[in-house]
């Protein structure tokens, strides 16, 4: 069952979005409200792609009333990916139910630092989504 959970996940993970957060400390307080801009080198799980699957298998519970209830689909979870890789500002931006946007936030949140966006050479902060697939399957 899981290995079909995550299969979906792998194919849901080009919905992946990545976007710079910088500002301009130069300029005056009005001025300097971030700007995301598309960055030379996306933020990625330490290990790669094939890690993220692994963590979010071992680690994701299915919630039980989600089950009973026969729910899937996917949670859209959105953070920063902060310059030293850790995650902040974790939030749900498409919500599946209650049970599954709480378990999906659990997880990201768990989940270990990341390696950070590069823009010119320099970690960045980055604001980063991920889809977590929940699927029941009859094996």
């Amino acid at each position: 069952m899981k290995i079909k959970l995550y299969l979906t996940l792998l194919f849901s993970v080009a919905m992946l979005a990545a976007k710079a957060q910088t500002a301009d400390t130069a300029k005056s307080v009005k001025d300097t409200v971030q700007v995301f801009k598309p960055v030379e080198v996306p933020p990625d799980f330490k290990g790669g792609f094939g890690k993220l699957l692994k963590f979010l298998s071992k680690n994701l519970k299915y919630p039980e009333k989600a089950r009973e209830d026969n729910v899937q689909g996917r949670v859209i979870v959105s953070f920063v990916v902060e310059r030293d890789g850790t995650l902040t500002g974790i939030k749900v931006i498409k919500s599946l139910s209650a049970e599954t946007d709480a378990e999906a936030l659990r997880l990201m949140a768990m989940s270990p630092a990341w390696n950070p966006g590069i823009q010119g050479g320099r970690p960045v902060r980055v604001q980063y989504s991920i889809p977590v697939s929940f699927n029941l399957s009859n094996d």
